[in-house]
């Protein structure tokens, strides 16, 4: 199925990749720019004639509660189901925006396929603590359903993937019955990518700062917190993705989220290591001539629906 890897960057860029795996936990964020700007220019390179755009949307009265619409400019024959995107940015920085061209790639490679992308802006901390980050989602999605009919959207097919510090987001929003709605979280299935789905501040935690900063300096309630604490309340189907080179412990949390969903449900849900990414080239790849992942998304958004 990996095949493809790296398809599309030059023999330089390739190599770069190739070389910076096994490097990647060294400097994170020295390495993750290292990756936006290999990718930049690729994705620079692509067609969006048939992609219409409205930007900065307002959800709620936040000014960081705005959102994108990525959606194809010929209208389709029935509603759409919706890829609404959460980005990362360990809790306390990033931008639904890491540049003109990510994390969009990841909406205009499933506007192409038919699909109405949501990029997510929220707030973060320490102005908006736990559970502040779910509970943008939450108003996002509402704003979402209240508007389905103006955006040609079928408000019961909404799949929320969730990226890193997003993905904790994504997935309390979904799990934790202490954060998600009385009402029900709306949501058609789950994707987790190189999510944080337990709190922890461990010396090898690159990001223990925005993990304090989020969760709060009591590390006695971490437990309480993190989504991976309520993994017997899902309801829906689950994408659960890694990179081969992650951040430090979110592939181990991802496959304890795998094996305790397994248990439970006596069925495992949908699981997939990205071979040779990291955990910035995981969503930036995304529009690429690289498709592997992306089908994969595909595949068991189809299923799902």
């Amino acid at each position: 199925m990996f095949l493809d890897t790296f398809k599309g960057l030059s023999p330089e860029s390739q190599k770069t990749m190739l070389e910076l795996g096994p490097k990647w936990s060294d400097d994170i964020v020295a390495n993750r720019k290292i990756v936006i700007d290999v990718y930049t220019p690729v994705l620079a390179k692509r067609s969006l004639g048939g992609i219409g755009l409205k930007k900065n949307i307002s959800y709620g009265p936040h000014s960081r509660q705005v959102l994108d619409i990525y959606h194809p400019k010929e209208n389709q024959e029935t509603p759409s189901a919706v890829i609404l995107f959460v980005h990362g940015g360990a809790f306390v920085r990033g931008d639904k925006d890491a540049n003109e061209h990510i994390y969009a790639n990841f909406l205009t490679y499933f506007v192409r396929k038919g699909f109405v992308g949501i990029n997510l802006e929220y707030r973060q901390a320490p102005e908006a603590p736990f559970p502040q980050g779910s509970k943008d989602i939450d108003l996002s999605v509402k704003w979402l359903i209240e508007h389905a009919k103006e955006l040609h959207i079928d408000p019961k097919k909404i799949f929320l993937v969730g990226h890193s510090a997003g993905g904790s987001h994504a997935a309390s929003y979904v799990l934790d019955p202490h954060v998600r709605p009385q009402t029900g979280h709306q949501i058609k299935g789950l994707i987790l990518i190189s999510a944080r789905l337990k709190a922890d501040v461990r010396a090898d935690n690159p990001n223990a700062h925005g993990v304090k900063a989020y969760y709060g300096h009591d590390m006695s309630l971490y437990e309480s917190k993190s989504p991976l604490t309520y993994c017997d309340h899902l309801d829906i189907p689950l994408l659960i993705a890694v990179s081969e080179f992650e951040n430090p412990g979110l592939d181990v949390y991802a496959s304890e989220l795998f094996y305790k969903v397994s248990q439970k449900k006596w069925q495992s849900p949908a699981f997939i290591q990205v071979p040779k990414h990291n955990h910035t080239s995981i969503v930036a790849h995304l529009d690429t001539e690289e498709e592997s992942f992306g089908l994969f998304i595909e595949t068991f958004i189809r299923a799902a629906l």
